[in-house]
């Protein structure tokens, strides 16, 4: 294999690999014997006709895709490490060279790890945050206690914002039923705005049995081309209305609850829980902030490609997350009538700052030699262990080269964190804009 680094500016560079003929070939030949079983010819059986007669009848090109893929998968690891550049986000392939007996030769567009020129880091000014507990906030905070400890229970009256009314529905548009527009014993929540347009809206005042047409129109964005901007009608039949009913705050109710025997108690408890709460949430402003003023100081060129991996890795999150919860990636498009490529743009900034964030904090954890020690790694991995129910032998034994180096560099990334918050300075809210830059 040989590999060629073209910088193509912006910290996005072109590598053109070249594989030599005998890989390609024997990777045309791992092709054949995989299709091979699918292939009729008259007077052959099933696997038994020969590749060359496959190839004269077909064409060499039958094989030539699945060949290229097993090439790239194997190959473009190899490549990437031989051309010494540290890459940040998915390849942009393009296969420039695939002929039988000739080198396999394609190409590999990606983005290299940006450099950072640091700005101020040392000595950053935060807002201070005054992390003291109210009245009022203990009292918001059991609230929510008890509408966690409520019971749902079934009403016969009308329909009311914030309650949850159990629907079958089906949609139409132009007269016709259309694909995904059904439901049954659906328990949708009014005011929680997961359906399209006044969907949710139109319920309101409706009694358990009624028969309701409800008139939507779907967004002209919406990720269903066929429904995109037009009047949609929802057959829906109320089946069910229900409520919470909160319990009382009382002694009995507090001990239900908690470890404690008094409401009074209990309140003491919840207002210490908020105050570290509040100093928790704090720590995590003045981080963010902190950091946000080192990227605004620093200088680091991001290339889009990079921005793109990071949003395409957050998708992928956020498909995680709704599976967790026993929705598709593609229910929710089609319940709150966004895109893929809405979702994208909207985590676009986010994925801006993740990287931004990485990158400045690796630069400062390697200027001021922060580094993760072999106990920090095996107090990291016993925390990995007891958090997924596994031996500590066991999980070092499944971690790779690559799964060791990751917990390296997020320890010192933390480190690098510790460094600047413990070198922060504190002050009021400033007044004007000159006040914060002379706080600078």
């Amino acid at each position: 294999m040989s590999v060629q680094v073209e910088d193509l500016g912006k910290n996005m560079v072109k590598l053109t690999v070249e594989v030599p003929a005998e890989a390609l070939d024997a990777a045309i030949k791992t092709a054949y014997n995989k299709q091979k079983n699918k292939i009729s010819i008259p007077g052959f059986r099933k696997g038994k006709v020969p590749q060359a007669m496959i190839e004269k009848m077909y064409g060499a090109e039958i094989f030539y895709e699945d060949a290229a893929n097993e090439l790239l998968q194997t190959e473009y690891p190899k490549a990437v490490d031989e051309s010494g550049v540290d890459i940040v986000s998915s390849p942009t392939v393009d296969v420039t060279q695939i002929e039988k007996g000739k080198p396999f030769i394609f190409t590999a567009e990606v983005a290299k790890r940006p450099e950072v020129t640091l700005g101020k880091y040392n000595g950053v000014t935060v807002t201070k945050i005054d992390c003291s507990v109210k009245d009022e906030e203990v009292d918001a905070d059991i609230e929510a206690q008890l509408k966690a400890n409520a019971r749902t229970i079934t009403v016969e009256r009308a329909i009311e914002t914030g309650d949850t009314a159990v629907i079958d529905f089906e949609g139409f548009v132009d007269g016709e039923a259309f694909e995904g527009g059904k439901g049954t014993d659906y328990a949708l929540e009014i005011g929680s705005h997961s359906f399209i347009d006044t969907f949710e809206d139109q319920l309101v005042g409706k009694n358990t049995g009624d028969d309701v047409e409800v008139n939507v129109t779907f967004p002209e964005d919406y990720q269903a081309q066929e429904l995109a901007g037009k009047p949609a009608l929802f057959k829906v039949a109320i089946k069910e209305v229900r409520t919470k009913e909160l319990p009382e705050l009382n002694d009995e109710f507090v001990q239900d609850v908690s470890e404690f025997d008094t409401v009074d108690a209990y309140k003491e408890d919840v207002k210490k829980k908020l105050a570290e709460r509040k100093e928790n949430a704090a720590k995590g402003t003045k981080e963010d902030e902190a950091i946000k003023k080192i990227i605004d100081k620093s200088k680091m060129e991001i290339p889009d490609a990079m921005i793109d991996t990071q949003v395409n890795s957050m998708v992928e999150e956020f498909a995680q997350r709704l599976s967790s919860q026993g929705l598709s990636i593609d229910q929710y498009f089609q319940f709150t009538g966004t895109t893929i490529a809405q979702i994208k743009d909207q985590m676009r900034p986010e994925a801006l700052q993740r990287i931004q964030s990485s990158l400045v904090l690796e630069q400062i954890a390697k200027e001021e030699n922060l580094v993760a020690s072999d106990e920090d790694v095996d107090a990291e991995i016993e925390k990995m262990a007891s958090m997924y129910g596994m031996e500590v032998e066991k999980l070092k034994g499944l971690m790779g080269d690559n799964e060791k180096d990751s917990i390296k560099r997020d320890i010192a990334i933390q480190k690098a964190v510790e460094f600047v918050m413990a070198n922060v300075k504190e002050r009021a809210k400033a007044k004007s804009k000159s006040e914060d830059a002379d706080a600078e």
